[in-house]
């Protein structure tokens, strides 16, 4: 199989900070999410990035990555992975269905297939009690609805249709009655999965409320307008008052993480001024200055 420079396809660099690949990472995935891009070969970019920032949010992985690639890898070179968690070993794999699932390439599976929802043992373990973890977007979070994982265990390979309650939050356990392995009593134990919800390239989760940014032109924010904001159950109409300033936040009650009591969703306003290109467009803004010439942007 071929090797893969996560660094690269990220455009960060192998001493980038974990902030600075989370960053790299929302910007692309802002860029390329197939259902905004127009750009060509937006879905095969799109799942590189995933696939890359999967392997390098992790400490472990992307240790094992990078012990791989201190070995004069390059991309596109042959390579055989023999990294910690490479193919062998026991417990079980998890392949999500749908969106969750399916997605990364057969050298990310070689070096990582074991660390996806890889199961830790629990104090339960002598009953067959098995804890995993499985990654679901955001958006089947927030509607809920079932999920297909194909297990790997002692027990064979199995598929099983996990229900995701709507609002589900990171770290959540759903369990699976009898799923898990065989006790010493004969019995089989349950499986735990401890839910872990992607960043989204849009929208920022903190607890039950959503965040999303919002561009404004300046006359936008200056004179009020109503614009169309996106939010986890579809756009509406937000009006904007007149004087608006950027980093200005609104809130959509109710429009958050759905639940006995729903989050919120909040507006970030950020204004974008546009970029004088003719001499008309440099002779407006020559007389916007004008006007507010006794205006003090810094105090």
């Amino acid at each position: 199989m071929r090797f893969k420079d996560y660094y690269d396809v990220l455009g960060v660099k192998p001493d980038a900070s974990n902030d600075e690949i989370k960053s790299a990472y929302r910007k692309l995935a802002r860029k390329f999410h197939p259902d905004v891009s127009k750009e060509k070969n937006a879905e095969d970019r799109f799942k590189d990035i995933n696939e890359a920032f999967e392997a390098l949010k992790d400490p472990e992985r992307r240790a094992a990555f990078d012990q791989l690639r201190a070995g004069g890898y390059r991309p596109g070179d042959e390579v055989r992975p023999h990294g910690p968690f490479g193919a062998g070993g026991g417990g079980f794999e998890f392949d999500l269905g749908g969106d969750g699932g399916g997605q990364f390439s057969d050298f990310f599976e070689s070096l990582f297939g074991r660390m996806r929802g890889g199961p830790r043992r629990s104090a339960g373990a002598s009953m067959g009690e098995v804890r995993a973890s499985i990654e679901i977007d955001l958006e089947s979070a927030y509607r809920g609805g079932k999920q297909r994982i194909s297990v790997q265990g002692a027990r064979g390979v199995r598929t099983l249709e996990v229900k995701i309650p709507a609002g589900i939050q990171s770290g959540k356990t759903i369990r699976l009655a009898g799923q898990g392995n065989m006790g010493a009593d004969g019995e089989p134990g349950d499986l735990l999965l401890e839910v872990k919800i992607r960043p989204h390239p849009v929208f920022a989760l903190d607890g039950k409320d959503v965040t999303v940014n919002v561009a404004l032109a300046p006359w936008e924010a200056a004179l009020g307008a109503k614009v169309a904001v996106p939010t986890l159950a579809g756009e509406v109409e937000l009006s904007i008052p007149a004087g608006s300033q950027s980093g200005r936040k609104m809130r959509l009650k109710g429009r958050g993480m759905p639940g006995k009591e729903a989050g919120d969703q909040f507006v970030v306003l950020q204004i974008q001024a546009p970029v004088p290109v003719t001499d008309a467009d440099r002779a407006a803004y020559e007389a916007l200055r004008a006007q507010f010439a006794g205006f003090k942007p810094r105090g």
